[in-house]
């Protein structure tokens, strides 16, 4: 039985920018994720063994969250990849990233990337 497992509305402040204020004093960021995968073992057993620990998947997400890049790109690309290799369960992962009140030179609420990879 394939299913989603999804984190939604993760909220994190972070050191990500390209310019050197962003870099400084951070910004809000909003992260959905997702990951497809089988849990039919965890679902007949009830035991989280067959399936996707969701405190696994906020762990990833929190750790590089925690580490500067310049570019959202980088760090979704990371998260993601650090998923599909720590949960070997996972066939697809979905992440949106955003960051709210973006430096972009007039109102915006959010800039959002959207990435995703399947195994």
């Amino acid at each position: 039985m394939n299913g989603r497992i999804a984190l939604e509305g993760l909220e994190f402040h972070a050191y990500h920018g390209v310019y050197p204020h962003e870099r400084e004093s951070g910004n809000f960021f909003e992260i959905d994720i997702a990951v497809e995968t089988d849990f039919t073992q965890g679902a007949a057993h009830d035991d989280l063994r067959g399936t996707v620990n969701y405190e696994t998947l906020f762990k990833i997400v929190k750790d590089e969250m925690e580490k500067p890049s310049k570019l959202l790109e980088t760090v979704a690309e990371k998260i993601v990849s650090d998923v599909l290799e720590m949960l070997p369960p996972v066939a697809i992962v979905e992440l949106k990233i955003s960051k709210l009140n973006p430096p972009i030179g007039g109102k915006c609420k959010k800039a959002t990337i959207l990435l995703t990879r399947r195994r």
